[in-house]
C-alpha cells in the first residue's frame, strides 16, 4: 500500500499493540487512516494479490490484547458485589470503600485470550469466575488526575478474573489480600474496543453496556456497567499516585453485581465450576470472551 501511495507512514506503526500504546495518539490516527484505506478497495482482491493485509479471525489464535503487560491492577469498584462479598466474611460495609477505589496487583504473566483452555488450578475445590471489564493504559503518566484520565484510556476489554474461593480464603483471614487464589489464570480479550466506538453507549456519565456470563450454555450471572461506582477515571487517579502507569498496563473493574458463584452461591447454580465447563462472557459492543477449563 505504502508502494502504490508513495505514503510510507504506515511502516511507522510499531509492530505490537503494546509498542503502539507508547505513542497511542499517532499510532491511533494511522491506524484509522488504514482502516479508511483499505475501506476504499476491494479487502477480498487485495488478498488474493498475496498482500498479507489481513487475516480471517477464525484463523487466529486470540491472545489477551495486550499479552505481555507490565502490570494488572484489580479494583474492587461494584457495590454490590463488594457488600455480597464482605456479607459472607460477616463484614459491613467500610465507610472509606466510597472514599477510595481501592485495587491489588493481580499476575500479569498469567493472562489468557479467548479460546484459550484454562488448566484447572492446583489445590482448589472452589473453582469461580468473575464478569468483569478492564481499561488498557494508553502513553503512560504519572499522578493523572481524574479530570484527564479519559486520555489515557486506550480501550476496554472484557475480563474473568478466575478465582480459587477456598486459596482466597485462607489468604483473606490473614487481612493481605487476595494473592495465590487469583494469580493462576486472568482472562482477557477478545479485543480491544476504542473509546469512540462506544460513544454511544454514555448515557448521564455513565457507560451502558449489559454483561452475561453462561456456564456450559446456561445464564448465571446479569449485570451492567452503568452499576460501577468508581468510574475508571478515578481508578487511573489512584493507580498513577506517586507511580508511573505504563503503556498497556491493565485496570479491571471488579466483580458485576453477581458476576460470580460466590456471590450467587454455588447451591444456586450447579456447583464451583469443574474440569471441562466452559465460561462465556459477553459484553455488549465489546464481544464475547470464551473459555474451557481443563
Amino acid at each position: 500500500m505504502a508502494l502504490n501511495t508513495g505514503d510510507n507512514s504506515f511502516t511507522k506503526i510499531p509492530n505490537t499493540l503494546k509498542d503502539a500504546l507508547k505513542e497511542w495518539d499517532k499510532n491511533f490516527e494511522r491506524l484509522k487512516m488504514i482502516d479508511l484505506k483499505i475501506s476504499e478497495n476491494n479487502l477480498e482482491d487485495l488478498i488474493s494479490k498475496n498482500n498479507e493485509i489481513a487475516f480471517l479471525e477464525s484463523e487466529l489464535d486470540l491472545l489477551s490484547p495486550v499479552p505481555d503487560p507490565q502490570s494488572f491492577r484489580e479494583f474492587y469498584a461494584f457495590e454490590q458485589h463488594v457488600r455480597a462479598a464482605r456479607k459472607l466474611r460477616g463484614l459491613e460495609m467500610h465507610p472509606d470503600w466510597f472514599k477510595i477505589p481501592i485495587f491489588y496487583f493481580s499476575n500479569p504473566s498469567a493472562l489468557y485470550g479467548h479460546g484459550a483452555e484454562i488448566p484447572y488450578p492446583f489445590k482448589t475445590k472452589e473453582l469461580d469466575f468473575e464478569l468483569e471489564f478492564a481499561v488498557i493504559i494508553a502513553n503512560g503518566g504519572s499522578n493523572i488526575s481524574a479530570d484527564n484520565a479519559g486520555n489515557y484510556i486506550a480501550g476496554y476489554t472484557i475480563c474473568n478474573d478466575w478465582s480459587a474461593r477456598d486459596l482466597q480464603r485462607e489468604e483473606m483471614a490473614m487481612s493481605l489480600g487476595p494473592a495465590k487464589g487469583k494469580d493462576f489464570a486472568s482472562s482477557f480479550g477478545p479485543y480491544l474496543v476504542t473509546p469512540d466506538e462506544i460513544e454511544k453507549s454514555w448515557k448521564n456519565d455513565k457507560l451502558h453496556l449489559e454483561m452475561t456470563c453462561h456456564v456450559n450454555g446456561k445464564l448465571i450471572s446479569k449485570g451492567n456497567t452503568n452499576d460501577l461506582y468508581h468510574p475508571f477515571t478515578k481508578m487511573i487517579e489512584r493507580a498513577s499516585m506517586n507511580t508511573h502507569l505504563l503503556p498497556g498496563d491493565y485496570l479491571g473493574s471488579g466483580t458485576v453485581g453477581t458476576g460470580c458463584i460466590l456471590e450467587l452461591r454455588p447451591e444456586n447454580t450447579g456447583g464451583w465450576l469443574k474440569k471441562g465447563d466452559v465460561v462465556k462472557m459477553e459484553v455488549e459492543r465489546l464481544g464475547v470472551l470464551e473459555n474451557k477449563i481443563i
